[in-house]
């Protein structure tokens, strides 16, 4: 049996591209949940089991922890295909959509809905690699559809941008504050 020396090495060795990497990630993560649960749920004297607020937490994390652990046990006994880290370096590649959502979700109390809304959507659609005019109109109506649907339609409650405090005071400044 051939000595592992380096992660790399591990990844070589294991079968299946980015089975083995995502079966021990998950194990991780639900172990992780599993020494967090009594830190994060209680047993309360003189109740049922399944009214218990960490039952059902518990159960949940457990399966989670089985399974994940036979995921191991699978990647391990599977049959090799090449790939693997092409398919974890694809993984990693996702992740720039969820920093994307982040600084979206950073800049919307500072600039607004609105405004924030429609740099993002054109700002992803120039990154997904469409340059035209059409695509970009689109994701601008696209943009004050999702506003006008959230903010006016659905009455969500979303903070004001702290832009708007920049405004003159009075009915267009509300205006702002209150639908963009």
């Amino acid at each position: 049996m051939a000595r592992i020396k380096t992660l790399q090495d591990l990844f070589r060795r294991y079968r299946r591209p980015g089975d083995f990497a995502i079966a021990v990630l998950s194990l991780a993560f639900a172990l992780f949940l599993a020494v967090s649960l009594p830190f994060q749920t209680t047993w309360v004297e003189r109740t049922a089991l399944f009214a218990q607020p960490s039952f059902w937490p518990t159960v949940a994390v457990g399966f989670m922890v089985l399974f994940s652990g036979l995921h191991v046990i699978g990647a391990l006994v599977s049959e090799r295909l090449p790939g693997r880290m092409e398919e974890v370096l694809h993984w990693v590649k996702s992740i720039e959509y969820a920093i994307w959502f982040l600084v979206y979700a950073l800049l919307v109390p500072r600039l607004g809905y609105l405004p924030c809304t429609l740099l993002f959507c054109i700002a992803l659609t120039l990154r997904l690699g469409y340059r035209g005019p059409r695509p970009i109109l689109a994701s601008a109506v696209f943009a004050v559809a999702v506003v006008a649907l959230f903010k006016g339609f659905l009455q969500v409650k979303i903070p004001a941008g702290a832009i708007y405090d920049l405004l003159p005071a009075g009915s267009l400044r509300t205006f702002f504050i209150l639908y963009l």
